[in-house]
């Protein structure tokens, strides 16, 4: 890549998609030869989109194990074929893996993000972070059949299984978002602020809150401009 990318925020939801929604950016590189050749094994046999797009939900949910002690500050740990391979196990992450997956099948992508509560988290997490507010929180929107559809691959289902959540499910057809509880019907997510979607990665915002938020975790961050700018 020998240009940084600037990320735009979409002010609202077109009706339909555009070009870049399925276009190669700096961090979906979806003619990498590695991950175009997943995507195909993945929905090899399948015919419908909606079924194509479950079941790339369906490898990036359980193929990549969620980990979000590990947050990378390098840029480069973010585009989908690094993910792929097992840079980076959390929601943003995956998100990006999923939208990039998606796109390189023909289906316009967007990356949505949120913050959310999370009424169950771990004491390591909650002293590691240091608040039960997960900023940021990453998604894939899919054109499907015409309408478009939100899909979070965060939460692997042996995970979800180990602390009693209940497992995320995409059809293609519904939006698959976070439990709001879980299966002893306790409070679980809580989706406080909507914050739009995007044609690539805003790396450098999504670090900027970071660094106000969890000071701790982004020390010696990395911007999206120096990793991308040869």
């Amino acid at each position: 890549m020998n240009e940084a990318t600037t990320t735009k925020k979409l002010p609202e939801l077109p009706t339909s998609p555009v070009e870049a929604d399925l276009a190669a950016t700096a961090f979906m590189d979806v003619d990498n030869p590695d991950l175009v050749a997943y995507a195909n094994k993945v929905i090899e046999g399948l015919d419908k989109d909606a079924d194509k797009a479950a079941a790339l939900f369906l490898a990036v949910r359980d193929g990549l194990r969620y980990d979000p002690y590990s947050i990378s500050h390098d840029p480069a740990d973010y585009r989908a074929s690094n993910v792929l391979g097992g840079s980076q196990k959390w929601c943003v992450s995956k998100a990006v893996l999923l939208a990039a997956l998606t796109r390189s099948i023909g289906l316009p992508t967007r990356l949505g993000f949120s913050d959310v509560k999370n009424h169950l988290q771990t004491n390591k997490l909650s002293e590691r972070m240091g608040s039960d507010l997960f900023t940021w929180h990453g998604y894939a929107v899919i054109w499907i059949d015409g309408k478009w559809r939100k899909a979070s691959p965060a939460f692997n289902k042996e995970l979800c299984e180990r602390f009693g959540t209940k497992v995320l499910e995409f059809d293609g057809y519904n939006d698959a978002l976070l439990h709001g509880f879980d299966e002893a019907g306790n409070r679980h997510m809580e989706y406080v602020l909507d914050r739009g979607q995007y044609q690539d990665l805003p790396f450098d915002e999504i670090m900027a809150t970071f660094a106000e938020i969890y000071p701790t975790m982004v020390d010696g961050a990395a911007t999206h401009d120096e990793a991308f700018h040869d």
